[in-house]
C-alpha cells in the first residue's frame, strides 16, 4: 500500500466512521527516540494525529508535535533529540562507550535537559525546598521547551494535546487537556518530573510528579472521553511487558524496570475490551425494548451506559536493542537513539502498510487490538 493509499485509508476512517486518529506516547526517557521514528512514518504517509496523549518523555514528544506547524513537526522533534544526544560515544569500543556514556549522564546530566543539583548530594535530609528536592535541575529543559514549542498552537486545540501528571499530595492522576485549559511549559514539565531525579512542578498551587508513576500508558483517557468517538489509536509502548526470568541481580534490575513501567499493558487492554463490549451489549439490549418504554427517563438513563463506538488499537512495542540493560532509559548515545528511531520507523511503516483497521469486525466488539511487534531484536550502531 503506497503513502497515498495509506492516507486514503485513514481519511476514510475519519469520514465514514466519524473517527479520529490518536497517538499515545508512553514514558521511558531515552527510549522515547522510538516515538520519533513512529511519528516520522506517520508524517511521511500524510497521517497527522487529531489527538496526542503523552506521559513523561512521551509528553515532551507530544508537545513538540502538537506545538509546531505540520511542516515543522518532524524537524522540531529531531532538533530536541539532537540537543539531548550524549557526546560521549566511542563506536569502535561499544561496551566501553556504553559504560562511559552511562556514568557521564549520571554525573554530568544531559545538555538541554537536566544537570546535577549539588545541594541534593550535599545532604539528603536538609529541607532545601520542593524545587531543590531532587538529584537534578530541569531548568535547562524548561528553556529548551520554551524555545522549541509554540504553545499558542497547542492552545488552539488542534491537534488536541493531553499530558498526564501525578499529584504529589493526593496521589491522583491528572490529565491536562488543551480542550479544557491552557497548556504551557509547566504541564509538560510536570508530566516528566520523575522523582527523585527531577523536582516536582507547581501548577495552580499543587505539586506534580511524572504521570508514569501512576499510569505510564495513558490510553484510558480515550475510553473515558465524553463523548467517545470511533478511534484509530497508535499506542506506542516503550517497555516490554514480557521477558525472560532474570538470572542475575543485574538482570533483575532490568526486568523489574520493564514490569514497573509497562503499566500492565495486557490487563489494561483486556479490561477496556471487556468494558467496551458491555457498553455495546447495553446499546443492543436497549434496541430490543419497545419504543414506548425506550422513551421513559429510566430507560434513557440506563441507555446512557451504552456505547456503539469502536476503538482500533494499533500497538507498536519497542524491541530490545542489542544487549540493553536497566540503564537503557538514560542511553542518550548516538547509536542508541539512532537504533530506536529506526525501529520505530520500521514498525510504524509496517503497520501503516497493513492498515489492519480496515475490514468488517464483530459489532459487539468495542476495542480491537492490532499487534505490530518486530520479531527480531536490533543491534545498536
Amino acid at each position: 500500500m503506497g503513502d497515498a493509499s495509506v492516507k486514503d485509508a485513514v481519511d476514510n476512517f475519519r469520514k465514514n466512521k466519524n473517527g479520529q486518529v490518536v497517538l499515545v506516547l508512553q514514558g521511558g526517557g531515552a527510549l522515547g527516540a522510538y516515538q520519533v521514528g513512529v511519528y516520522q512514518a506517520l508524517h511521511e504517509a500524510g497521517v497527522e494525529p487529531d489527538w496526542i496523549i503523552g506521559t513523561s518523555i512521551g509528553a515532551i514528544n507530544a508537545g513538540l508535535i502538537a506545538g509546531s506547524k505540520p511542516q515543522d513537526r518532524l524537524a522540531r522533534l529531531e532538533e530536541f533529540w539532537r540537543r539531548v544526544k550524549s557526546p560521549y560515544s566511542i563506536p569502535q569500543f561499544p561496551d566501553f562507550s556504553d559504560v562511559w556514556s552511562y556514568w557521564s549522564t549520571l554525573l554530568g546530566g544531559i545538555s538541554g535537559f537536566f544537570k546535577p543539583n549539588p545541594l541534593a548530594f550535599w545532604s539528603m535530609h536538609f529541607p532545601w525546598g520542593v524545587d531543590q528536592a531532587a538529584y537534578y535541575s530541569t531548568v535547562s529543559l524548561r528553556e529548551t521547551l520554551a524555545e522549541l514549542i509554540d504553545f499558542s498552537i497547542i492552545n488552539k486545540g488542534s491537534p488536541r494535546l493531553t499530558v498526564g501528571a501525578a499529584n504529589v499530595q493526593t496521589s491522583m492522576m491528572r490529565y491536562f487537556d488543551s480542550r479544557q485549559s491552557e497548556i504551557g511549559t509547566e504541564q509538560i514539565m510536570a508530566s516528566g518530573a520523575l522523582p527523585p531525579a527531577f523536582p516536582a512542578i507547581c501548577i495552580d498551587g499543587e505539586y506534580y510528579w511524572d504521570g508514569g508513576i501512576l499510569s505510564n500508558t495513558p490510553t484510558e483517557v480515550i475510553f473515558d472521553d465524553c463523548p467517545r468517538r470511533n478511534s484509530l489509536i497508535f499506542a506506542v509502548h516503550l517497555w516490554n511487558p514480557i521477558g525472560p526470568v532474570p538470572r542475575s541481580i543485574w538482570e533483575v534490575f532490568h526486568r523489574h524496570k520493564d514490569i514497573q513501567y509497562s503499566s500492565r499493558i495486557a490487563s489494561h487492554i483486556s479490561r477496556q475490551q471487556q468494558t467496551h463490549r458491555l457498553r455495546h451489549v447495553v446499546s443492543q439490549l436497549v434496541r430490543q425494548i419497545p419504543s414506548e418504554l425506550r422513551d421513559t427517563e429510566v430507560v434513557k438513563d440506563l441507555a446512557g451506559y451504552g456505547c456503539v463506538t469502536q476503538m482500533h488499537v494499533v500497538r507498536l512495542l519497542a524491541p530490545r536493542i542489542g544487549n540493553e540493560n536497566h540503564t537503557k532509559d538514560i542511553d542518550f548515545s548516538s547509536a542508541g537513539i539512532g537504533a530506536r528511531r529506526a525501529a520505530g520507523y520500521s514498525a510504524a511503516m509496517a503497520a501503516l502498510q497493513q492498515a489492519p483497521w480496515q475490514g468488517n469486525f464483530d459489532p459487539i466488539e468495542g476495542v480491537i487490538l492490532h499487534e505490530a511487534i518486530p520479531e527480531l531484536p536490533l543491534a545498536a550502531g
